[in-house]
């Protein structure tokens, strides 16, 4: 049977599948990514990873993979195919296209960026499938974005295409890692939403998911904290829509599984702040954490499809 590798790289754990031509996780595996152990080990169980789907693949269904795809987080050159920096995981310039093709045997390897390649799956075959314009924003540690345009991520022209979490939406606030002030990432991610949360409600270890329950059972100091993230969020969100004019706005990452709790309030907090700008459809992400490996897949049968093309 026909299969690619896919991988989906984060900070703390590793997501592995096999994926068939139209789609189907025939095999999926789950690692821990290991960053504890420093940057070159990461690399090799990466590519230890890989290699161990590869013999999968012969054994389970007949044949090794034709083609790998990797998404990984921090600067990606996929032009060259260069992990070029990841603070989480700690590497330079890693070539990983060329380590992982070497690996498995001269395979053709596609190297993506691991929220436009989450952004890929979800605009082909997760909440935006049919769109022709949509800006995917996963809202997690941090906030970022991947900018949708005719089947294809716009990577930009220097690889950061799409950062709406660094759009500053409170000036002179909160220091953001990128170093500037008032970053959107700062107020409305699921870490500062928990983190503004367990400052309020006295419990350390309280999340977003915990702000969001307290919300549900109306506790008002839940709901000062739910709605400052949604009003920062919303700000953010149309300045993404005026400059892109997306048809849709799919909202993925752990705020997103809140529900109606995030989309009620987001989605009438956008319609305030427009006023010219057509307002689209703001949804939530269909795809979970499958989609960044999903769409690592995808990357890997389209460079199938450019070979044969070529």
């Amino acid at each position: 049977m026909r299969n690619v590798i896919a991988l989906d790289v984060g900070g703390t754990g590793m997501k592995a599948a096999l994926v068939g031509a139209d789609g189907t996780l025939l095999y999926e595996a789950r690692r821990p990514t290991g960053r504890e152990r420093g940057a070159e080990a990461v690399v090799e169980a990466i590519l230890g990873f890989a290699a161990e789907l590869q013999d999968v693949g012969r054994t389970r269904f007949g044949a090794a993979a034709l083609a790998a795809g990797v998404a990984v987080p921090g600067i990606v050159d996929e032009a060259s195919g260069t992990a070029v920096y990841a603070a989480n995981l700690g590497w330079r310039d890693v070539p990983m296209r060329a380590l992982l093709s070497e690996r498995l045997g001269g395979v053709p390897v596609a190297l993506g960026h691991d929220v436009r390649t989450g952004g890929l799956a979800e605009g082909r075959i997760g909440a935006g499938k049919g769109t022709d314009r949509f800006l995917f924003v996963p809202l997690g540690t941090g906030i970022a974005g991947a900018i949708g345009v005719g089947g294809r991520i716009e990577a930009g022209a220097h690889g950061s295409a799409g950062e709406i979490g660094h759009i500053v939406v409170r000036p002179g606030g909160r220091k953001c890692g990128c170093g500037q002030l008032g970053c959107l990432e700062t107020l409305a991610s699921a870490a500062a939403v928990g983190r503004d949360w367990a400052a309020i409600c006295g419990d350390p270890q309280a999340s977003a998911a915990d702000a969001a329950k307290a919300v549900e059972s109306g506790d008002e100091r839940a709901r000062t904290v739910w709605h400052a993230a949604v009003d920062a969020l919303a700000d953010g969100l149309v300045t993404g829509l005026t400059l892109l004019d997306p048809r849709m706005m799919i909202i993925g990452g752990g705020l997103a599984e809140a529900g109606d709790t995030l989309f009620a309030p987001l989605r009438e907090a956008v319609r305030r702040r427009v006023t010219f700008q057509p307002v689209p459809s703001i949804v939530p992400a269909a795809l979970g954490d499958a989609a960044g490996c999903l769409g690592a897949g995808l990357l890997a049968w389209d460079l199938l499809s450019t070979e044969v093309t070529a």
